[in-house]
């Protein structure tokens, strides 16, 4: 009942701000949008398309404005006074009052505000659709930006959240497509890092992780923690000086190399990707600044990317091959993977994806579309039934937001040529000398915890054996002991042979 009251809510906010004008555009429908204006005739207007649908992005709540946020940096998809009107909800969504941001902090901590920090700005310099951003001053002098959570904001995300899952599962029961899209998945995946946004003691270790990772780095800086003066509902950190990345006029002025920054971007990117398998999964406009070196500045860790092993592998290869136009390796990694049905052509699914990627080659990022490229990929894993993996959503956003920076900063960039060395050297430490040893010596601790248990274990994997009697089992392995130092010595060698196949590698 509450979804449906919900609904009813979103439908009536719709009407109100005049959002059928999109759904009733053709001549084909104008008649019904005659009928729709004179019967909601007390209806305002008079206002250009654009801010009304913001503003009711607005209204509707954080879910949506999250949506009009991955949607402005799509201005190969909108147009634009459509795509300038949703920038202005990556930083400039309207601000809670200062007087609750300072009850906010002293609920957090208990005490005054005058007791927690020696000063605070009452107005916010940013305002986003799950929290704001003051200026402060520590008691010891140090000048930090301070995160406040939205009050209130939970059970707006909670009534959202469950709508949209009654979304997906009717789209998974009623869509022929449903079950393999994964929708109700794709909705608890997008709600977990949602919820993740709303306690802001987990994006402060994911701000302090980022930081580690690009310690030193000449291409990311990230702004540091100060843990004694952040809660569940309130984060303290770094203030960090520099230029919103939107603002291009005004990155040329201060003598920044655009190009040199638009192929660092990729490099970041990338590094935390396949390097680190922890990603910056929100790298919308709003959340980047640029120092007047040029260096990328990091802002908001409220949703973080993870990866595992075997995915950063599968991505990998998959990218490289791309790169190499080597579309049969493309093929047989989604088979390896297991996200193709048993008994699919690989000839068929390869010639599949020819289509799609071949058209994209030796084209500059402006004259290249990731919305449409995926478009096109998704029809065609349509039709071999390939499974979508709901851990990589998150990735494929922000592709999609670094492909639109990259539209704004340099649209001559060659994203191909510029991403292939970094892969390919990323791959050559994973399958050279380097990686062999690096996983050696990551399993060596595991190898020395379990050969001392290895007697118990077998003894207990034997008492459970109801099959088999103990004793039999015994005397088969006492019968087999002679061969213990001829498999020894094959083992050894075999490690040998292996390892001079990876220097041979790594020094070809």
């Amino acid at each position: 009942m509450l979804r449906l009251i919900r609904l009813l809510r979103i439908l009536r906010i719709a009407l109100r701000f005049g959002l059928d004008e999109f759904a009733l555009a053709t001549p084909a429908t104008s008649g019904l949008a005659r009928v729709i204006n004179a019967a909601l005739f007390w209806r305002d207007l008079s206002d250009p398309r654009a801010v009304r649908l913001r503003r009711a992005l607005e209204t509707l709540g954080p879910i949506f404005v999250k949506f009009g946020q991955v949607l402005s940096t799509r201005r190969d998809l909108l147009p634009p006074d459509i795509a300038d009107e949703l920038a202005k909800l990556q930083d400039q969504v309207p601000p809670f009052p200062g007087e609750s941001a300072v009850a906010q902090i002293e609920r957090a901590f208990g005490r005054p505000l005058a007791q927690v920090y020696a000063s605070f700005d009452m107005q916010p310099v940013a305002s986003a659709s799950v929290a704001q951003v003051h200026f402060a001053t520590l008691p010891d002098g140090r000048p930090v930006a301070v995160k406040i959570l939205r009050p209130n904001i939970l059970p707006v995300v909670q009534r959202d959240l469950a709508l949209l899952d009654s979304a997906a599962l009717l789209i998974e029961r009623v869509f022929a497509d449903g079950p393999r899209l994964k929708p109700r998945e794709v909705v608890g995946e997008f709600g977990k890092h949602l919820y993740d946004e709303l306690d802001l003691m987990r994006e402060a270790a994911n701000c302090s992780q980022l930081r580690r990772n690009f310690a030193g780095s000449p291409l990311l800086g990230v702004p540091e923690v100060y843990w004694d003066w952040c809660a569940p509902t309130v984060m303290t950190m770094q203030r960090m000086h520099g230029t919103p990345i939107s603002q291009l006029q005004r990155l040329v002025e201060l003598g920044v190399d655009i190009p040199r920054l638009a192929r660092a971007g990729v490099e970041i990117f990338f590094t935390q990707v396949f390097r680190d398998g922890f990603f910056h999964a929100d790298m919308h406009p709003g959340n980047i600044f640029i120092t007047p070196e040029g260096k990328y500045l990091a802002l908001d860790f409220g949703i973080m990317g993870t990866l595992t092993d075997a995915d950063k592998n599968y991505l990998a290869q998959n990218f490289l091959a791309f790169f190499q136009r080597d579309y049969k390796r493309v093929a047989q990694a989604h088979m390896d993977a297991g996200w193709v049905p048993p008994g699919t052509r690989v000839d068929e699914f390869e010639a599949a994806i020819r289509s799609v990627c071949e058209p994209v080659f030796d084209r500059p990022i402006s004259e290249i579309s990731f919305g449409r490229f995926l478009l096109r990929l998704f029809q065609a894993s349509r039709r071999f039934n390939v499974e979508i993996q709901p851990q990589l959503v998150m990735l494929q956003k922000t592709l999609l937001n670094i492909e639109g920076l990259g539209r704004q900063l340099y649209p001559q960039l060659d994203l191909w040529e510029t991403a292939k060395p970094f892969l390919e050297r990323w791959m050559k430490e994973q399958v050279g000398l380097r990686g062999f040893m690096r996983n050696l010596k990551n399993e060596a601790p595991q190898w020395a915890t379990l050969a001392p248990q290895m007697p118990r274990l077998l003894h207990q994997a034997l008492q459970r054996d109801p099959v088999e009697p103990v004793r039999d089992r015994l005397e088969r392995l006492l019968a087999e002991q002679k061969h213990q130092t001829r498999l020894l010595v094959l083992l050894v060698l075999l490690i040998a042979a292996l390892a001079a196949v990876q220097l041979f590698a790594f020094w070809r």
